[in-house]
């Protein structure tokens, strides 16, 4: 009987160990200091990049004016070597993604990469003066801008259709 008693005790410091390892593990938890918000994005400042996309671009270049305030800039760029494609992007008041893509590469092949992948709908929306298609899609929603010789717009994000609507009226061309 003197092998069970060793046994027992080798079982009982064991789990004795495993519940100081916990409680370190716990203490060690709380201290940690855990921050469930979101990062804060920062506001970009684009009117540099935009009028250097305006000199150096082959169309009109897109950009929204009378945004409220609570949209936020959020990316800017433009790659004259890649199809002149200009790309804006903005965060909504409710923390979803707008971005403005326009580019000279294929129409068909730029809205598969700007919309990532989403497709065409039947549906078509007189914003202003000018006409769009929707697109849906699993990752990203998207206007597209019927009508332009030389280049195509892409609104596009994880935005409501009626927001990505709020960009594309609040958008100038020149």
């Amino acid at each position: 009987m003197a092998g069970t008693n060793g046994k027992q005790k080798t079982v009982r410091d064991m789990i004795l160990s495993l519940a100081l390892i916990g409680l370190a593990a716990g203490f060690i938890y709380l201290l940690v200091p855990h921050d469930d918000h979101a990062p804060d994005i920062q506001r970009v400042d684009y009117r540099v990049e935009l009028l250097t996309a305006r000199r150096a671009a082959s169309y009109p270049v897109a950009a929204p004016e009378g945004l409220p305030s609570t949209w936020k800039a959020t990316s800017v760029r433009f790659q004259g070597e890649a199809g002149d494609r200009w790309h804006l992007g903005y965060q909504t008041p409710d923390g979803q993604y707008v971005q403005i893509e326009q580019s000279t590469q294929k129409r068909a092949d730029f809205i598969d990469d700007a919309s990532q992948g989403a497709s065409a709908t039947k549906t078509t929306e007189k914003i202003g003066d000018r006409t769009w298609t929707h697109y849906t899609g699993g990752r990203y929603d998207a206007l597209v801008l019927d009508g332009t010789t030389g280049s195509t717009t892409v609104v596009a994000g994880t935005a409501s259709f009626a927001e990505l609507t709020k960009m594309a009226a609040a958008l100038t061309m020149s």
